[in-house]
């Protein structure tokens, strides 16, 4: 059965990356949510996609050039500012808080290849440990160095790599970390019933990203997709159980 990830929570309808985001989500019985983490000037891991406060918050700066302080008076509604003023930026505990009352699976996405962020992923893993949702959470990250890092950490909490390439023998990459998620971009050759196949002989699981169409959706659960990411959970849901009956 596929498991639907809310990409920054229910971000097709919502803020991205807000509570209001994940509470939507798992509402619609989303199956987890996907949350993005960077480390502020203080060290606090705060839930943003971007390195810069930019895109999606009233602020201008880098999240590594700001302090908590400043950041949690942000307004992050982004481009829906105007029908959802006044949402905030979360920490990493506000959503694992929030998952400890609730039962959903986390993907956490350390971005951290741009900037390093030293001491992130022991911060990351103190947290998750501290809510005890060690079973519930998936570490990714494009930085696959960091990766192996939560390994030794941490070898509990599961790892996945994230990536906009094909692979060459992805089970053998994995293994090398070790991981046993592969995250792919969707449209690349790396996301295919075969691959799906070949992967799961290998204990394996292909989650690919960002899956909106209905047609992909279609096709990645018939094709027995441990998992997707997608903007909007409740079509993904509606689309899943239309598929299973």
């Amino acid at each position: 059965m596929t498991t639907i990830f809310a990409h920054r929570g229910a971000s097709g309808d919502y803020p991205e990356n807000t509570m209001l985001a994940f509470t939507k989500a798992i509402e619609a019985g989303a199956d987890g949510i996907e949350l993005d983490v960077q480390m502020t000037k203080d060290g606090r891991i705060v839930v943003i996609h971007d390195e810069t406060l930019d895109r999606t918050t009233s602020l201008k700066g880098f999240v590594k050039d700001t302090a908590y302080e400043k950041i949690r008076t942000a307004d992050a509604a982004g481009k829906w500012k105007d029908s959802f003023k006044g949402v905030r930026i979360p920490l990493l505990s506000d959503v694992l808080r929030f998952a400890e009352r609730a039962d959903f699976l986390i993907n956490i996405e350390l971005k951290n290849s741009v900037f390093r962020y030293e001491g992130m992923e022991e911060e990351v893993i103190k947290k998750v440990r501290y809510y005890g949702l060690e079973q519930r959470v998936i570490f990714s990250s494009f930085n696959h160095e960091s990766l192996a890092l939560c390994h030794a950490l941490a070898p509990e909490i599961e790892r996945a790599v994230l990536t906009m390439d094909v692979l060459y023998r992805p089970e053998r990459y994995l293994a090398s970390i070790p991981a046993s998620g592969y995250h792919p971009k969707l449209g690349t050759p790396a996301v295919s019933a075969e691959v799906i196949k070949h992967l799961a002989k290998h204990q394996a699981a292909l989650r690919p990203f960002t899956v909106n169409r209905p047609e992909d959706m279609k096709q990645l659960i018939k094709a027995g997709a441990d998992a997707f990411f997608t903007d909007y959970p409740k079509l993904a849901l509606s689309i899943k159980e239309e598929c299973c009956n």
